[in-house]
């Protein structure tokens, strides 16, 4: 029967880079770094997280990655590159793994994601345009007098969930 290594490996095949066809695997933790676009501090933070599976090691226990452990890093960074959490990660790691998956789960964690996103982005309008705001308010001379410190001195605004 074959390994889950194997078996992940070959999985994603048709998601793997033909640069990845010329490369003696499995590879160290700098050129697994270097492919996946993750400093191998990262890399050693993802295993110990369990979003990597356990690396087999040499006899000089230097960690040896597989093709699939780099395709699960590339996952990763791209997941990390779209804002998801370490939480929902986990979970789009398991999923990605898993080839009896429901894409509703992996929809629902998107969703999720994609709201909690709109709130920020509003939050962070409402931010510029308060600013915005009091800039032009702000007659920026020699005078003492400043609306924008005026504003920031006034209890409030995080009692209102504006912070």
């Amino acid at each position: 029967m074959p390994s889950d290594r194997l078996l992940r490996t070959l999985a994603h095949t048709d998601e793997q880079d033909p640069a990845d066809a010329l490369i003696r695997w499995p590879v160290s933790i700098g050129k697994a770094a270097q492919l996946s676009g993750i400093s191998p501090k990262m890399l050693r933070h993802y295993e110990t997280l369990g979003l990597l599976a356990a690396v087999p090691r040499t006899d000089s226990n230097y960690r040896q990655y597989s093709l699939a452990d780099v395709h699960t890093l590339r996952f990763i960074r791209r997941a990390r590159d779209m804002g998801f959490g370490l939480d929902a990660i986990t979970e789009l790691v398991s999923l990605w793994h898993n080839r009896r998956r429901s894409s509703a789960t992996v929809k629902r964690i998107t969703q999720k994601h994609l709201d909690e996103l709109a709130q920020r982005i509003e939050a962070l309008q409402a931010m510029q345009r308060t600013l915005g705001q009091l800039l032009h308010l702000c007659p920026g001379d020699d005078r003492p007098d400043c609306p924008i410190l005026d504003d920031l001195g006034q209890p409030g605004a995080a009692e209102q969930g504006l912070h």
